[in-house]
């Protein structure tokens, strides 16, 4: 695969709704962007607050703004607070420091762009992104605490 196509991106999405389905989560948005930031497949389920959106389009962005899943990001905003915050200004507030944002690449390692999922905690946020994305053979990196 040479990029991310939409039939993937919606795989991913479907299939990370899914699973959250199956695990009886809060309703979700899934957002999955490809390398340049553009989205490429969106969900929100019925029931989710009004900016789930903006919060999943917020962890995919950061991750693929920095080079880092959202969990890396939270943790650097812990330790470097001014730093994180300048960045979310740089971006335009498009950046949630928080697990739920995780880098897509293919088996080679090639960044095809990033997904991110808002409703549940951040943990069960990620964890069905990352479902997703192993789901259509791709390799999910979310970060690491």
């Amino acid at each position: 695969m040479s990029g991310l196509t939409l039939p993937v991106a919606q795989a991913i999405v479907a299939e990370a709704i899914s699973l959250a389905r199956k695990l009886d989560l809060k309703p979700l948005a899934i957002v999955v962007l490809d390398d340049r930031g553009a989205v490429k497949a969106a969900a929100t389920e019925d029931g989710t607050s009004l900016r789930r959106y903006d919060v999943a389009h917020g962890k995919a962005h950061g991750a693929l703004a920095l080079g880092l899943g959202s969990r890396s990001i939270g943790k650097r905003a812990r330790e470097q607070p001014s730093f994180v915050a300048a960045v979310s200004h740089v971006v335009g507030g498009a950046l949630v420091p928080v697990p739920g944002g995780v880098l897509l690449k293919n088996r080679e390692g090639r960044l095809l762009g990033s997904a991110g999922a808002s409703g549940d905690t951040s943990d069960n946020d990620e964890r069905v992104v990352l479902a997703g994305i192993e789901a259509v053979g791709l390799v999910g990196d979310p970060g690491a605490d």
